[in-house]
Order: structure tokens, then sequence, then C-alpha cells
């Protein structure tokens, strides 16, 4: 049976409150993200962006998914070897990456270079979750998870800004 978007919607929203995430956090990573190239941005228009994303089925079904398998690993419910490699956050494991890009695609090609560089440079909110001197905690795909709301909501403003190009006038 397929779920009603505003019950995914909720529950998502549930599962990211209790694994520590806000969605004030992720706007605060969008806000860093188009600070340089938005002049009049704000906080609240950042998490409206955040908010809008996360409306949308796939980035919950991705939320969901994520948070899950997390979760499981935490339990050492995974049979070996992938409960080891989820759980080391192994770098040459791939799949983090690759369903925290299901959240990118919807929002076009710049989501995929502001995800790369909040991969790579892990600020705030994503470098706590990423943090793993915790071993009680993992957070192996909701790193990556939260890195990619914050690139999609970032391309979002983006294609919203009217400004952005002299080529669109």
């Amino acid at each position: 049976m397929v779920q009603s978007s505003s019950k995914l919607h909720k529950v998502a929203l549930e599962r990211l409150k209790e694994r520590g995430v806000s969605l004030e956090e992720i706007a605060e990573l969008v806000y860093d993200l188009q600070k340089p190239y938005i002049t009049d941005i704000s906080m609240e228009i950042c998490l409206e962006n955040v908010r809008s994303v996360i409306k949308k089925r796939e980035v919950q079904n991705t939320i969901l998914t994520g948070i899950e398998l997390d979760v499981l690993c935490e339990q050492g419910k995974l049979s070996s070897p992938l409960q080891e490699i989820i759980q080391e956050d192994e770098g040459l494991y791939g799949i983090d990456e690759i369903l925290a890009l299901s959240i990118v695609n919807v929002y076009g090609s710049i989501g995929f270079t502001n995800y790369g560089f909040l991969d790579k440079t892990k600020p705030k909110l994503i470098a706590k979750l990423d943090d793993h001197q915790n071993k009680d905690q993992t957070h192996t795909f909701l790193d990556d998870i939260v890195g990619a709301i914050a690139a999609a909501a970032a391309s979002r403003l983006a294609h919203d800004d009217p400004g952005i190009s002299d080529i669109m006038k």
C-alpha cells in the first residue's frame, strides 16, 4: 500500500528530530552556501527552502531508509561484513553518498557541486553527525542525507533567484 505524503512527511520529520537534526541547522548550511551569491538572503528563506525539499516524497523515502539503516547498524542487526562497513563508515563504501544523491538529483546539477562541497568540508551539523567518537551512534547515512537536503535547498534557492545571471535578464 502506498503511504500518504502527509504521513511520510510527518514520520520523516520525527525521525530527523529523534536523531538530533533540526531544520534550522540544515538551513544554516543553506545560508552559508548561498550567502556569497544572494545579497538579501535570510535564515527564514533558507528554512522555507529546506521545508520545501523535505516535502518531496523521494526525500522522505531517503530520510526514512538512511536513518533506518543507521539504527539497524547501531543495534548490530546487519549481517557481516555490511555491519562493520557501515559502523566504521568505511571510506570506500559509497552507497551512503549514492542514496543522498537521490535527493540532490531532484534539483538539478548545481546541487551536485553543493553536495560535493558539503561532503568534502563537513561544516557544522554535518561534522557533528560525522564524528565517530561516540561508538553507540551511527550516522553513516544521516550525515550525507543532511548534506543533500542542504545542497538541494541551496539549489532550489539559487534557481529561484532572478538576479543570479545577467544572461537571464
